[in-house]
Order: C-alpha cells, then sequence, then structure tokens
C-alpha cells in the first residue's frame, strides 16, 4: 500500500505541478483557445487563476517534499486533503457548466487525492 500511495502522491504532484506553472504564466485568454475543455478559465479574474495556480503548486510540492526531506511528514495528508478542496470546486464548476467528460477527468484527480489522503492519515501514516 507504501507503495501505491507514493507512486499516486508522485502522479498528482506532476499533475498539478504543470496545471499551476500553467494557470501563472499562461495568459487565460490564450488558456480559452486551447480548446472548449479549457473555456472556463474565462469565468475567473486573472487574479483568481494565479491564487488557484500558486494553490496547486503548493499542494503538489506538500504531496511529495515534507515525506522525502523527513521535515513535517503529516504534511502530506493535508496537502491532499486541500487538493481535494479544489478538485471538489473544479468538478462542481464542471458540471454546472454542462462539461461532463471533463467532470468526469476531475472527479478522477479528486479520487486519486483522496485516496493519497485517506492512506496517508489512517492506512499508511508517516508518523506513529
Amino acid at each position: 500500500m507504501n507503495i501505491a500511495l507514493w507512486i499516486t502522491a508522485g502522479l498528482m504532484a506532476a499533475v498539478f505541478l504543470l496545471s499551476g506553472f500553467g494557470k501563472l504564466f499562461v495568459p487565460r485568454e490564450k488558456m480559452a483557445e486551447m480548446g472548449n475543455a479549457a473555456r472556463w478559465v474565462l469565468d475567473f479574474r486573472p487574479g483568481t487563476l494565479k491564487a488557484i495556480g500558486a494553490l496547486e503548486i503548493f499542494g503538489a510540492v506538500g504531496l511529495v517534499l515534507p515525506a522525502v526531506l523527513d521535515i513535517a511528514p503529516i504534511l502530506v495528508p493535508l496537502a491532499a486533503s486541500g487538493l481535494v478542496l479544489i478538485m471538489t470546486g473544479a468538478t462542481i464548476l464542471r458540471i454546472r457548466r454542462g462539461e461532463r467528460k471533463a467532470a468526469l477527468g476531475d472527479a478522477t484527480y479528486l479520487a486519486l487525492t483522496a485516496f493519497v489522503a485517506i492512506g496517508r492519515f489512517a492506512v499508511e501514516p508517516f508518523v506513529g
């Protein structure tokens, strides 16, 4: 189980790092041109998108770095819980916009981050 949690946390960290940096450094108009699934960015102000991107980056770092450095590894399930909240909001947004396929993808990320949160809180915690 520990290996599955590490793999899932690493994959989710990569996904959220890429997503977060995209929200920080790619203008929202350019992101909206990337396809219908990215048009949601026009519903938010640029500052809000940057805040979401920063939270995703902090969450991604929190999924892996505290455990690797063995400094406050309790931050791993807390970061995963924060990302669960972000993905819950993303899934709700997609459903409200009628983007069912994108909502399914967001719900998958939600489930994977919830797996890490529950796994590190209860099943295989880093702290005794």
